[in-house]
């Protein structure tokens, strides 16, 4: 039996990289699957090649950072599906190549607004339909916030802000049996891959410190990785930060 058979995913930037590869994965394994994003022609391009793979997918384009579509969002995948069992909190903006002296209020804020902050806007909206029943709730974090590259200063604060939110969240949420952990990717989105594509030195860099020596691929590894973390496969798994990296980190 698929191991997300008859479970409900919501996945937020989900119209592109590691998001899309997620959200084939759980289709893979058997779970219907709300996408959201600012971009609703990405979202639309993006259903085919999910439910290609067996599952049903909606769409609900919006900006993660608004509570109004936090809430729109569970209550699509609520009304279309009849629950919520899974969350993942994938998406993130930012403007990257700033050194920390010249940070303005607005990048922070951008940092901030799609990270730490969505991510709670979409915990409390899925918090009611996960508390009788329990759920898997997924936050994206980043190696850059336990080992930083220069000019990602606001990237690095906004993961590492999620963590903690994820902590404290599975501290409170352990008794509703609600789990709540990050994953650490090494996989190139299509930001990343247009920030280094005029930084080959940076990008050899990062390629060089992968003990495996490339960067996974965001279906069949950092989404085989969120079906491990989704499923009753570590259903005794909470709080804890993941690293599906290659060998970036060693901790």
């Amino acid at each position: 039996m698929a191991r997300l058979q008859g479970k409900v995913a919501l996945i937020t930037g989900a119209g592109q990289g590691v998001g899309l590869g997620i959200a084939q994965a759980f289709a893979s394994e058997g779970a219907s699957v709300v996408i959201t994003g600012r971009d609703a022609q990405r979202l639309d391009d993006a259903i085919p090649l999910i439910e290609a793979r067996g599952g049903t997918a909606l769409a609900c384009p919006g900006d993660a950072a608004k509570r109004e579509n936090a809430d729109r969002a569970v209550a699509m995948a609520v009304d279309a599906f009849g629950g919520l069992d899974i969350l993942v909190n994938n998406a993130q903006a930012r403007r990257s190549g700033v050194p920390i002296e010249e940070i303005t209020e607005a990048d922070m804020e951008l940092a901030l607004g799609s990270g730490p902050v969505a991510t709670l806007l979409h915990m409390q909206a899925a918090f009611p339909h996960m508390k009788e029943k329990g759920g898997s709730i997924i936050n994206f974090g980043s190696k850059m916030g336990l080992l930083p590259i220069p000019g990602m200063g606001t990237y690095a604060a906004a993961k590492e802000g999620i963590r903690g939110l994820t902590r404290a969240a599975a501290k409170e949420w352990g008794q509703y049996r609600i789990r709540v952990n990050v994953l650490n990717p090494a996989s190139l989105s299509d930001s990343g891959k247009a920030y280094f594509k005029d930084r080959p030195d940076e990008f050899a860099k990062l390629c060089s410190d992968v003990a495996l020596g490339h960067f996974g691929d965001a279906e069949q590894d950092i989404g085989a990785a969120a079906v491990f973390l989704a499923s009753d496969d570590s259903r005794y798994m909470t709080g804890q930060t993941i690293n599906v990296d290659g060998g970036q980190l060693m901790l």
